[in-house]
């Protein structure tokens, strides 16, 4: 699994990408953005957020179609309604990419922050996920019943009786 912190300091150690041409400069804000209205939780602060959106835009950097694809998707949500997405209320921007969650874009910007904010350490603290067990021994013997949330199962035992068989 790829760890986004180590991602992060890994691409911090590198000389920064020639900036595109295509690309809004504030593409990693506007990201962002699109990110929280269709990922939120309030609690995770703008790290996990941010590098996702960094992650997109390094991930795309080196495709023309993608790069393009990105830049096409960020401005048609300016379009959307007429405002600049950035501008939008929160149900307004959630009611704009419900519009367009069939498009190459929506499907680029949601399957990687699955698959990338997700994995992110920093939102794991959060959200109370301890992370991977399989080195552990899986979660069976690590809190696999410690759900303090949900009310205790109704267990009944199996009763044969007045089975026909």
């Amino acid at each position: 699994m790829t760890d986004p912190a180590a991602v992060a300091v890994e691409a911090a150690s590198q000389p920064p990408a020639a900036p595109s041409p295509v690309l809004p400069d504030d593409v990693v804000d506007r990201l962002v953005r699109v990110i929280k209205v269709a990922f939120p939780h309030r609690a995770v602060p703008d790290g996990p957020y941010r590098r996702t959106a960094e992650h997109i835009v390094s991930l795309v950097s080196g495709n023309a179609f993608q790069t393009a694809q990105l830049a096409q998707g960020l401005a048609g949500l300016d379009a959307v309604r007429g405002v600049p997405f950035a501008e939008l209320a929160t149900e307004d921007a959630y009611a704009a990419l419900r519009g367009i969650e069939r498009t190459s874009f929506f499907t680029l910007v949601r399957s990687t922050t699955v698959t990338f904010m997700y994995s992110d350490r920093e939102l794991w603290a959060v959200v109370g996920y301890e992370g991977e067990s399989s080195d552990q021994g899986g979660y069976v013997d690590r809190g696999f019943d410690d759900l303090d949330w949900l009310p205790d199962p109704r267990i009944e035992e199996y009763s044969a009786e007045g089975v026909q068989s």
